[in-house]
């Protein structure tokens, strides 16, 4: 069988993804996830998402990290997933979608960027060294002086499979404040290794980076794959509502790949 597929990618943050909406892709397994997202012997991407259907929205996410496994939520892949269901002639430049984390709110802007809607934070913890928080996948935020010169891999997978985090994951981010924006890498957890960009990531970092007044605070994000801005209001020091993650989203290629 062929997959027609499509490739995207939001500030370096790679994704292969198909039409799902007549389920023809319903029988694919994790190691059949995994070859095709293979950067060797696949189409090679950071993670692989199905445009499927569901009562009551214009779509739904399905998203696979690229070891096979079905992951949480993806906000650079879900910007890419409006781009796609925009070119399926699915949505026109209005979303409403469901994920792994819930309902999602999409708008495609006048210059194409995509304004994604979050989900709300509720519960931030703040230890000496990491501030621990959920945007839709959870996040470590580790405050860093020269974060390029950083080993993310190795600092990253250590805090990833230390034992608090070894059986459900952590995503890992490294985040360094230079004047009015915040420079993030990332170990994302799925993949097992740093990726150019994470979108629920720099959205918690910019969460974890924000002052202590109660207001409506704007990101200006750079990420080893390009820029991205993040947009909250901040209502206490756990709450955090009116989230979105404002990015590219584009096409790179389409093609067919075998899967059986």
């Amino acid at each position: 069988m062929n997959m027609e597929f499509y490739k995207y990618q939001g500030t370096g943050n790679d994704f292969v993804i198909a039409d799902n909406r007549d389920g023809r892709y319903n029988g694919l397994t994790q190691q059949k996830v995994a070859a095709i997202c293979d950067r060797r012997f696949g189409i090679g991407a950071d993670g692989l998402m199905l445009l499927q259907l569901k009562d009551g929205y214009d779509f739904e996410m399905a998203y696979y990290n690229s070891d096979g496994k079905e992951g949480s939520m993806c906000g650079n892949g879900g910007r890419c997933l409006v781009n796609f269901a925009r070119k399926m002639k699915v949505i026109e430049s209005t979303a409403h979608f469901i994920a792994a984390d819930g309902e999602h709110y999409a708008e495609i802007l006048a210059d194409g960027t995509v304004k994604l809607k979050m989900q709300d934070v509720t519960s931030v913890e703040k230890g000496e060294e990491y501030i621990l928080l959920n945007t839709g996948s959870p996040h470590y935020i580790s405050f860093q002086a020269n974060v390029k010169a950083l080993d993310v891999y190795t600092i990253g997978k250590k805090i990833r499979y230390s034992k608090r985090f070894a059986n459900e994951g952590v995503n890992v981010n490294f985040v360094e404040t230079l004047n009015e924006s915040l420079y993030v890498r990332t170990y994302e957890r799925g993949v097992e290794d740093e990726t150019l960009s994470c979108g629920t990531g720099v959205t918690a970092a910019a969460i974890a980076a924000s002052g202590d007044a109660l207001k409506n605070y704007q990101t200006n994000i750079s990420t080893p794959g390009g820029n991205l801005k993040v947009q909250f209001t901040k209502v206490d020091d756990q709450t955090f509502t009116d989230v979105y993650l404002i990015g590219p989203a584009e096409f790179v290629f389409n093609g067919s790949i075998s899967i059986y």
